[in-house]
């Protein structure tokens, strides 16, 4: 825990079965107040049930789960008033506009924001009176935001809020994100892009198969299984991971998405080598490169697979 006070949101232990699936299996994990929390996981992992049982849209198997220090099956009433859900999906009334809304959705808590310093907020000013169906990806994925910012939540749950947006839409709301971080409330984030979570969160938690496999900061989880660097290229028939991970220096040897990757203590001799090889085999790895490992090594590493599969 990076921050200071009693966590806003606590889990020990979670389970949550469907029949035979079990869709979330011992998951433990603590939400500090002002921290951002990730959770990244491939489709499966356990992600969507374990936020639907916190938002009380579940009810968990066993374990216990608490929010402000309430349990969420005891005192869900109590904790909606205080937390704002931003959905994937945003499903909205197309024929009203933006203000009608935030009125709409103000309607819903006994504490709400002055509906024109919300909208201001997300940037929808020009877009007040627009109605929902006529705005933009980018605009609706702000206005969802913004109708979870409603009441005023001291904890804030956002899923994927940045999917199918462009750059520039995508870095405007980390903005926001950053923003609500500063006045001090909290955010559980799941996202499918490592540069976001490694951008804004505090710390991330690694899920798959309905259990946390991995928790801590971006570096913490980078410096616990990778001291190598990663040297890359595109993927080569004649250069198969399994004869270049004896090269010098190697550790480990992958391939993902048409690249290759060689992870390596001794980067000089690991390239001296590889060239050597492809000398022998009269070819040239193309698009040769040194990098960091960085938290899709970490995921790659910890799953097996992409995030986005």
């Amino acid at each position: 825990m990076t921050h200071s006070g009693e966590p806003v949101i606590r889990v020990a232990d979670l389970k949550k079965h469907y029949g035979d699936i079990k869709a979330v299996d011992g998951v433990s994990f603590e939400v500090a107040r002002g921290e951002v929390f990730g959770m990244l996981g491939p489709n499966g992992a356990g992600k969507t049930t374990t936020i639907e049982v916190l938002e009380g849209l579940r009810e968990p198997d066993s374990g216990v789960v608490e929010v402000f220090g309430l349990d969420v099956c005891k005192h869900p009433d109590s904790i909606k008033q205080r937390i704002g859900v931003q959905l994937q999906s945003v499903a909205l009334y197309p024929r009203l506009t933006v203000a009608e809304l935030v009125d709409l959705f103000g309607s819903f808590f006994d504490h709400r924001v002055p509906a024109k310093q919300l909208i201001d907020a997300v940037d929808l000013g020009e877009r007040a009176n627009v109605r929902s169906m006529n705005l933009s990806g980018g605009q609706q994925q702000r206005l969802s935001i913004a109708l979870a910012l409603v009441n005023d939540p001291d904890l804030i749950f956002l899923d994927e809020p940045t999917t199918g947006l462009d750059p520039q839409a995508r870095r405007s709301l980390w903005d926001l994100v950053k923003g609500i971080q500063a006045k001090g409330k909290s955010v559980l984030l799941t996202t499918h892009y490592m540069e976001e979570a490694a951008e804004l969160c505090d710390r991330v938690a690694i899920m798959d198969h309905g259990h946390v496999l991995e928790m801590g900061t971006v570096q913490e989880l980078i410096g616990r299984r990778f001291k190598e660097r990663a040297v890359f290229f595109d993927t080569s028939a004649q250069l198969p991971s399994q004869k270049l991970a004896g090269l010098a220096g190697v550790t480990r040897a992958s391939q993902e998405d048409g690249q290759t990757l060689l992870y390596s203590k001794d980067v000089p001799s690991t390239i001296g080598a590889l060239l050597a090889m492809a000398d022998d085999l009269s070819i040239e790895p193309k698009n040769l490169g040194i990098r960091q490992a960085t938290l899709e090594d970490v995921f790659l590493d910890l799953t097996g697979r992409a995030l986005r599969d």
